[in-house]
């Protein structure tokens, strides 16, 4: 299935590509080269002598994954187009009823984001992956890629940091209490007037009623953000599902108004509560720069969308008008419920596969990346400008179809950065166990393991050389209820449904053929036509015209020239997709060569697994005997302490935050191969593994 961009990527590079040259001769200038970044001993990283979990490094190591300390650095501090708060607001913000900063090292470090040391490229020492982003003119923080694909383990007091590998990061809370210290400086007077005194030093606004506006609003942005993704399965640290909120910033952005004041007037979202108009127009807060005689216009005509801001607010401003309850249903009418939480994937090989996610739904050929990428910003707070307009464009007669009206996909999505950070990736190699800070590996176990491995594992992991240019990588799909882990993020992928709103009545291209969007459609086909129209958007105003339509077409066609992927079939046992069913392929999970397996705790795709060791034993069931040996149904969740045994990160001993199996979203069953409980995709379920041969296959994954 062609996921997350354009099926006529073809046609429009080569009618682009005179345009291309003519442009390009214009503004003289091509900006495609990577930046330099500073060559700093161990990337400027903080070590940390104790926290609040008891994790300690007083050392950091880097290992040998084909990045140089550039490399990592331009990772940590490249933006793709993130716009969180005011970059001045960051800066300052307080904890509640605390003078300490909630930027500072220790508290970011809570949340599990890595500190670290001001440099060139991060000149106010933010954590990796946070870094600053201008857009129209202000300046804003925001994350990039590093923030949640870069990670860490501790071992005897040495700080391992994996470039590419899955963060311990809590970015559900971090997002929660960033609302509540808003709120708190708000509403504290003291608070208010150092965070007012602070922001105006540092010049970027003029007054205090400036301040306290924008406070007020990013307030309830980020307040709107997490109500609208409270998820009845806490995420704790190491997850995230991220899909689940990509899609819900799609859908609170293409919303349009006929479909709000359906949703208004629906008895069952405001029960016998009438709506006056004067109350819908408030609600609707339409575009300020229009005059009183055009907004009575606009409000006759039933297919004028809300600005992208005021759909970011769109929660709050109904707060005024509805009950709690009310809210809640219209919540449940216009999003779904991010409750599949994932941990994160692991980026080494990323560019090298031809699926990728953790059930294939981004195909990565042709400019697949990029249109995946941008999904990655929508989720992590782009700003979105959408909004239809009377009349045509050339992005518009490509990918929306004829007619009379347009769809604009202004946002601050960095198409060339996004281009830049998946070519970037290439080079980033998988880490080899470091022998000499996690002791040697017992090479005579390791040979009996690699023969287990191609007996039980290498139907689904195939080998490959980490540091071969022309690697490629087959995702191996294999259908939910044959490898029968938990099915919850699977299924939201394809199952969930939203109104398409300003998309209605374009066509996306899917595998079986073309899906012409109807009032409601599957959001995963709502956000491939959203992304590909805002790949096809020049972005960045800032720059001169013929500038950055240059940019935006070089980086389009670059990318898609030096994109070696090309388009396949998918591989693997799984139920295709059909024109009844065009989504059926999603209901399946990746297997992916395990190069570099022992740095990427916790396992499964929903980290409810603690350890590779634990990951080889069975779920205990009812009937099993009280005397076996399971995998753990609680376990805790947080700490960056390694332990080389098992090989996964310290889950006992301390108080964190507790993973439960039993909730939903959360199961550790299936892929239970080593254990005799999951059949090959042969169809043959093969013995158990006794304890000692488990240990041998565990040993091999260490030299993987």
């Amino acid at each position: 299935m062609e996921q997350y961009f354009i099926s006529s990527e073809k046609r429009f590079l080569f009618r682009y590509s005179a345009l291309v040259l003519f442009i390009g001769i214009l503004s003289g200038c091509n900006v495609s080269l990577i930046p330099e970044t500073e060559q700093a001993q161990n990337r400027y990283a903080v070590t940390v002598e104790k926290d609040h979990l008891g994790d300690s490094y007083t050392e950091i190591k880097y290992l040998d994954q084909g990045w140089k300390a550039e490399d990592s650095l331009w990772f940590y501090n490249i933006t793709q187009g993130s716009n969180l708060m005011p970059y001045d607001f960051f800066l300052v913000l307080e904890k509640p009823g605390e003078s300490q900063l909630f930027r500072s090292d220790e508290n970011m470090n809570f949340y599990r984001y890595l500190p670290q040391k001001a440099s060139s490229g991060n000149p106010d020492a933010l954590p990796v992956g946070w870094v600053k982003d201008s857009y129209k003119g202000k300046e804003y923080v925001g994350l990039t890629c590093a923030a949640c694909h870069t990670g860490q383990i501790n071992y005897n007091g040495v700080g391992i940091r994996i470039d590419g590998g899955p963060a311990t990061a809590d970015m559900e809370n971090i997002m929660i209490d960033l609302a509540k210290a808003l709120k708190h400086t708000r509403e504290d007077a003291e608070a208010k007037q150092r965070f007012v005194k602070n922001v105006l030093a540092k010049g970027n606004y003029k007054s205090e009623a400036d301040v306290l506006t924008d406070l007020s609003k990013y307030e309830q942005r980020i307040y709107s953000y997490t109500y609208i993704n409270a998820s009845p399965t806490s995420y704790g640290y190491a997850r995230l599902d991220a899909f689940g909120r990509i899609y819900n910033r799609v859908l609170e952005h293409i919303i349009n108004e006929k479909e709000l004041r359906e949703l208004l007037h629906d008895r069952k979202v405001r029960f016998d509560k009438e709506l006056t108009k004067a109350q819908i127009e408030e609600i609707s807060q339409l575009d300020k720069t229009v005059t009183e005689k055009e907004i009575d216009e606009i409000l006759s005509k039933v297919d004028k969308v809300i600005t992208g801001e005021q759909r970011d607010h769109l929660m709050e401003q109904l707060k005024k008008h509805l009950t709690p309850l009310q809210i809640a249903l219209l919540n449940d009418a216009v999003f779904n419920r991010p409750d599949a939480p994932v941990s994160y994937p692991f980026l080494w090989d990323i560019a090298q596969h031809d699926y990728v996610q953790w059930n294939g739904i981004a195909d990565n050929a042709g400019l697949g990346p990029i249109g995946r990428n941008a999904g990655e910003v929508i989720g992590v707070f782009g700003t979105l400008d959408w909004r239809e307009e009377k009349g045509v464009s050339l992005t518009s007669l490509l990918f929306q179809g004829s007619g009379t009206t347009r769809v604009k996909f202004d946002s601050s999505i960095d198409v060339q950065n996004l281009h830049r950070i998946e070519s970037h990736l290439k080079k980033l190699n998988s880490p080899v166990w470091p022998q000499e800070i996690l002791g040697k590996i017992d090479m005579e176990r390791a040979a009996n393991g690699e023969v287990l491995f191609h007996e039980y594992c290498a139907a689904c992991h195939a080998a490959i050389d980490r540091t071969d240019p022309n690697r490629r990588v087959i995702a191996n799909m294999t259908r939910v209820s044959d490898v029968k882990t938990d099915p919850t993020m699977a299924e939201n992928s394809f199952a969930y449904q939203g109104y398409s709103g300003i998309l209605r009545n374009q066509y996306v291209r899917l595998e079986v053929g073309n899906l012409l969007l109807d009032k409601r459609a599957p959001v995963a086909a709502l956000l491939t036509q959203a992304t590909k129209n805002v790949v096809a958007t020049p972005a960045d105003p800032d720059k001169w015209f013929f500038q950055y339509w240059a940019d935006w077409a070089d980086n389009l066609i670059r990318a898609y020239i030096e994109n070696e992927i090309k388009s396949s079939i998918k591989n693997g046992n799984y139920d295709p997709d059909t024109t009844v069913n065009p989504l059926a392929s999603l209901n399946a999970y990746k297997g992916r060569p395990l190069n570099g397996i022992w740095a990427t705790a916790p396992y499964l795709h929903n980290g409810s697994v603690p350890s590779l060791y634990d990951l080889l034993l069975p779920k205990k069931r009812e009937g099993d005997p009280d005397d076996g040996e399971y995998r753990p149904d609680q376990f805790e969740v947080g700490s960056r302490e390694f332990d080389p045994v098992k090989v996964g990160l310290k889950s006992s001993g301390y108080k964190s935050f507790t993973f439960d199996t039993s909730f939903p979203a959360n199961s550790n069953a299936g892929h239970e191969y080593a254990s005799g409980k999951t059949a090959q995709p042969n169809g043959v379920t093969l013995r158990p593994l006794s304890k000692e041969e488990k240990l041998d296959l565990l040993e091999y994954l260490k030299t993987l």
